[in-house]
Order: structure tokens, then C-alpha cells, then sequence
């Protein structure tokens, strides 16, 4: 806005006369290839629909094409954002990104792709300031109810010539609002009132109130504001100096947003005195270029007018808008531009916080990843260095092979041994699955005890930053727990492993071609042996300190399974046994380490949406430079 309506001391300087009667201007055709650009475009916004657009504007080239497909990119590059995480100032970064992404979808796609339309002024503002009512005597005639009870639920009336009623259809401006042509209460609807009285290439549009009380009023007012290529604001001597409305003309200045501000229902005696306080507010704003009218307050009519002198210097000033096609394309122009300059600006502060969301995001992951992986480590341990071999499994194992002879004849020829040995285990079978029974049982306590710690422990990671407490929250209840499921599958897993390692005693066995007598009695306890030396040696071999620990007797396993299969099958076997052991455990803690990392994988965040968003948004700094240079 190029008018500066400056306040003397006794009333607010009138707006200018409007220009010599002309005869209304043609409207112009849209361009040809509007119509198959637009069509359907916002109506559900996939991000399909959008590319296949931007691929046919890059056809047609230009750089008024060259911007509207980089704001289609940002549109793609905002949607492609996420801030699932509750971090500090994300809320704010939210409500930013959403306002981005329904701008661009209402109003400056839209309006960059049809630049020929008519000039939208809406009229918005304080509750009871009379927006209605200046409507309707704008206008000339009643086109939309003023609310007698408050909050009034309504939707937004939308007043245009008949010559233009092809640029409001539904794929136009406002996309998700359905066009009703009868008053509706429904605030998801856009009332369509053709009417002569008005000037082609301008329309009106009663939007709700900016402070209404009703959140739903509240947002509607806040959308249909930013969908506006001329915002008219209402208020009145009562309402000027509220917070809100200020608010909204404040985020006007920041947009350099074409703003006319009508002080509405002030008495005679009123009007020095609150329009030259009005006009220093709006100065003081960045606001002192906006024209500022006087409607003096009036009778309305049983029609919901004031009298026609009272509104006139508004209705010259928009019907000079209206005819003149170079001053509304400069208040257009003036009003797109804003808001792009005001997008590219904007990302930046919600990238960041993209950023944040990501590095929050590894922060957790590897918080879950510690903790398990010791979970893993000691579990490792312990079925490794002799721990396992304490307790129960000890006493089974030694009520097994027995004492006494056979520790005294360790020294002895092999073959003597093995025959003591076998002797001892031989008809013993109750007493290996004794033995089966305990390594079972204490290698699940394992790694129940050891899962359940490291869900402790990732869960007190998770509560020491608010990111994690969000998804705590949020998450299953039991997260500070292992599974439910856990203990099944422990045993399961066990038995199998157990299973695994009798095959592979009696495979070996079978190719060293050894008697069916000695594999019927033996393979159970040649296979308790195996898991004794796993549990007590690295790669089949026992070292001093877990001797001490488990025993003398703990020698046997490995004497036994020499005798039998000699020393490199027995280390062979032992490796064996030790991996199909590992690969279990290991799929088992995964599985409990994926109730935390799950979490983090369903936020779905994209670490290099953050990067795309900031270049989506230089690119369309790029072409708004281009086309004030005038290259377009």
C-alpha cells in the first residue's frame, strides 16, 4: 500500500476520491493453462498430484513458473518435516509449520497460478466491532447476518460480482472450505453470494471473529486472514486498543501485508481523540502507510445497513481498487510478495528444530543400544568364564559323573579313563536330564535378569530428557520391564540350542562310526558334557580360574568328549555349540531392545528433511530475486 493517511487534531484525513467513473473493466481470461493446472490441485494435496503440476509448469517455462513450482517444492519439503518429539519450543514450531503448509495450500499457490483474479479484501476483526453490518452496507444490500448472540457460529459469506464467480470454485482459493450458495452455521463451508452491486475484480469476505471465544471462530478468522490479498480490519472505539486484533495486525506488518483499518461505531465526539491515538498505534507498528476510514456510528436498517454517506469513503476507495487493474495488482502484488518473503524466512527456525528432532531422536536410539548391549555383554559372559557352572547346574553335573575313582584316575591312559567314564554315565539317563534341566534353568534366569535390567536402565535414560519422557509416556505401560513374551521364548530358545547340540554330538559320533551300543547310552551325556565346556571354556579349552570355580569335576566334560572324539573335534564342536548359543541370546535381547528402538523407528523421522527444506526455500528466495529483477 502506497496511501499514507495521516491524523490532524480533528480528524483522521479522508481517503482519497476515488477515480473518474470508468466503465468496468472486461475481467480477464484466465491463462490457458491455469485451468488444468489448478483443477483438483489443493483439494487433497498428495504429493503426487503436486509433482505431476510442478513437471507441467517446468514444461511451460518462465520464471513466474519457475517460482510456482519452487513453492510447490517447499510445500513437499514442509509436509516431509515431522516434529514428533516433545522438545522444548516444538509446539510453537508445529503450530509454524502447519500455518506454512495451509498458506502456501490456501492462498499462495493458488494465488501465484491465478495473479488475473480478483482482489479479496477480508473483512475481519474485534467481536462487535460491526463487520457484518459494514458488509452489508458496502455492499448495498443484506448478504450476511450480524451475530446478536456471542460467539455466532456461521460460515464465512464470500460477496463477488457474477463475472467472477469462476475464480471462487472450489479448486481455488480456500480448497477445503465447501462452496454453498444458503446461509449454513457449518464453519466448513464458504457461502457464495453473487451480487451486480459490487464491482467486478473485487470480492468481500465476512470472516468471523479474530477474539471470538469459540476456538473453531478463532482458527476459521485466522486462515481466512491469511488467504486475503487485502486485509480490511474492523474495530471500533471501544475494541481498538484489545491485544488480539493487534496481534494478527502486528503479523501483517511482519508480512508487509496490504492492510486497511476501519474504525467502526465511533461517536462524533469520539473521533479525534481515538483516531489519532489509532493512527500513532498503527505507526508505531509499521502500519503508518495503511489507510485509516472513519464510519461514524448510525442507525442500522431493519436490512442490516448504516446509511450509504456513512460507508462511502471505504466503498469509493475499494471500488477504485476494483476498477483500476494496475492499483490492485500492486496491492496483490504487494500482499504475495510478503508472504513469500515471509516463507523463506520462516523455515529456518522449524529446520532447526527439525535438526533437534533428529539428533534427540540418535540420542534415544543409543541410550536403548547401551543399555542392551551390556545386557548382551554379560549375558555373553557368563555363559563363557565358569558363572553358569555354580549352583544347581554343579551339583546336577556331579551327580552325574560322579566322584571319587574317576577324579583319581585323570591321570591315567586314555583309554582306561574313558572306559571309567563310561562305565560311570553309563544307565544314567535320569541323571542327564538333570543336568539338561538345570543348564536350562539357569540359562534362562540369565537372561530374563539381565533383560529386565537393561529395560531399567534405558528406561532412566529415557526420563532424563523430555524427548524420552514423551514416548514413556506414550508407549506401552511395561517398558521399564522385560516382556511379557520374554520367558517363553527364553525357554524355547534354550530347549533348541540344547536340541542343536545333542544333533551335533550324535552327527559327530555318527561319522567317527562309533557303536550304536555306546550312542544309546551316551549322546545325552556326551551332550551335557558340550554344554559344560561351553559354558566354562573359549573355543574348548578351560582356563585355571574356571577351574576353581566350577570344580574339579568340570574337567571331565572335556576329558570325556577328548576321549571320545579327540581334541580338535572337541574344539570344533565347543565353537560350534558357542555360536548357535550366541546367535539365539543375540536374537532374543534384539528382540527386547526393539521395544525401545521401535519407538524410535515409528517417529519416522527423515534426518535429511531438514537439509531440503532449508534449499526448498532458498530456491524460492532465488525466483522471487529473479523476477524483481525482472527477468520474468
Amino acid at each position: 500500500m502506497s496511501e499514507d493517511h495521516n491524523h490532524d487534531d480533528t480528524a483522521a484525513k479522508p481517503a482519497p476520491e476515488p477515480a473518474p467513473e470508468a466503465a468496468p473493466e472486461a475481467a480477464p481470461e484466465p491463462r490457458p493453462a491455469y485451468e488444468a493446472l489448478t483443477a483438483g490441485m489443493l483439494a487433497e494435496k498428495p504429493t503426487t498430484e503436486f509433482e505431476a503440476v510442478r513437471a507441467e509448469i517446468e514444461a511451460s517455462g518462465g520464471e513466474s513458473n519457475r517460482m510456482v513450482t519452487s513453492l510447490i517444492q517447499l510445500h513437499q519439503a514442509l509436509t516431509e518435516v515431522t516434529l514428533p518429539l516433545d522438545l522444548p519450543g516444538t509446539d510453537e514450531q508445529r503450530a509454524a509449520r502447519q500455518n506454512m503448509v495451509e498458506q502456501l495450500e490456501d492462498y499462495v499457490i493458488p494465488r501465484m497460478m491465478t495473479i488475473d483474479a480478483p482482489l479479496l479484501a477480508v473483512v475481519g476483526g474485534s467481536t462487535g466491532a460491526g463487520k457484518s453490518t459494514l458488509v452489508n452496507s458496502l455492499v448495498g444490500t443484506k448478504v450476511t447476518t450480524p451475530g446478536l448472540l456471542r460467539p455466532t457460529t456461521r460460515s464465512p459469506v464470500l460477496v463477488h460480482n457474477p463475472e467472477d464467480g469462476r475464480w471462487f470454485g472450489q479448486d481455488r482459493l480456500l480448497p477445503e472450505l465447501e462452496r454453498v450458495n444458503h446461509p449454513t452455521n457449518d464453519p466448513g463451508a464458504l457461502q457464495l453470494v453473487a451480487s451486480d452491486r459490487l464491482h467486478p475484480g473485487l470480492a468481500i469476505l465476512d470472516a468471523p471473529d479474530v477474539d471470538s471465544v469459540e476456538e473453531a471462530n478463532r482458527v476459521l478468522a485466522a486462515e481466512l486472514l491469511a488467504a486475503a490479498d487485502l486485509w480490511v480490519f474492523v474495530t471500533s472505539a471501544a475494541r481498538y486498543a484489545d491485544q488480539v486484533p493487534w496481534e494478527f495486525l502486528q503479523l501483517a506488518a511482519n508480512r508487509s501485508t496490504a492492510v486497511a483499518v476501519v474504525l467502526d461505531r465511533t461517536p462524533t465526539e469520539a473521533v479525534q481523540t481515538v483516531a489519532g491515538h489509532l493512527a500513532r498505534m498503527l505507526a508505531s507498528r509499521g502500519l503508518k502507510d495503511s489507510p485509516l476510514f472513519i464510519v461514524h456510528e448510525g442507525e442500522v436498517s431493519e436490512h442490516g445497513m448504516l446509511p450509504a454517506e456513512h460507508v462511502a469513503e471505504v466503498r469509493a476507495w475499494l471500488d477504485m481498487l476494483a476498477d483500476d487493474a494496475t492499483a490492485r495488482h500492486q496491492v496483490v502484488t504487494q500482499t504475495l510478495d510478503g508472504a513469500v518473503r515471509a516463507l523463506t524466512l520462516e523455515v529456518h527456525p522449524i529446520a532447526d528444530t527439525a535438526d533437534g528432532q533428529g539428533e534427540a531422536a540418535q540420542r534415544l536410539r543409543a541410550d536403548a543400544d547401551m543399555a542392551y548391549d551390556e545386557a548382551l555383554k554379560s549375558i555373553m559372559a557368563a555363559t563363557a568364564d565358569g558363572t553358569l557352572l555354580r549352583g544347581e547346574v554343579l551339583a546336577r553335573w556331579q551327580e552325574f559323573v560322579g566322584t571319587g575313582e574317576i577324579l583319581k584316575a585323570l591321570e591315567t591312559r586314555v583309554g582306561m579313563l574313558r572306559d571309567k567314564i563310561l562305565g560311570s554315565i553309563k544307565g544314567k539317563p535320569q541323571q542327564a536330564e538333570r543336568v539338561t534341566e538345570a543348564v536350562q534353568g539357569g540359562l534362562e534366569m540369565l537372561i530374563l535378569e539381565q533383560c529386565e535390567a537393561a529395560a531399567e536402565r534405558a528406561e532412566a535414560a529415557w526420563q532424563m530428557s523430555p524427548a524420552g519422557r514423551g514416548l514413556l509416556a506414550t508407549g506401552p505401560a511395561d517398558l521399564g520391564r522385560a516382556s511379557r513374551a520374554l520367558r517363553p521364548k527364553a525357554e524355547r530358545a534354550v530347549r533348541d540350542w540344547q536340541q542343536d547340540v545333542l544333533d551335533m554330538v550324535r552327527s559327530e559320533g555318527q561319522d567317527k562310526r562309533t557303536t550304536a551300543k555306546f550312542l544309546s547310552y551316551g549322546v545325552n551325556g556326551l551332550g551335557v558334557a558340550l554344554m559344560v565346556v561351553v559354558f566354562a571354556s573359549t573355543g574348548g579349552a578351560l582356563v585355571g580360574a574356571e577351574v576353581g570355580i566350577a570344580g574339579g569335576t568340570l574337567l571331565l566334560g572335556q576329558k570325556l568328549l577328548e576321549a571320545v572324539f579327540g581334541d580338535q573335534a572337541v574344539r570344533g564342536l565347543a565353537s560350534k555349540a558357542r555360536k548357535s548359543l550366541e546367535v539365539r541370546i543375540v536374537g532374543l535381547v534384539d528382540e527386547e531392545r526393539a521395544r525401545y528402538t521401535g519407538q524410535v523407528d515409528a517417529l519416522q523421522i527423515d534426518h535429511g528433511a531438514p537439509e531440503r527444506l532449508r534449499h526448498a526455500a532458498r530456491k524460492v528466495g532465488d525466483a522471487r530475486f529473479a523476477s524483481q529483477r525482472g527477468d520474468d
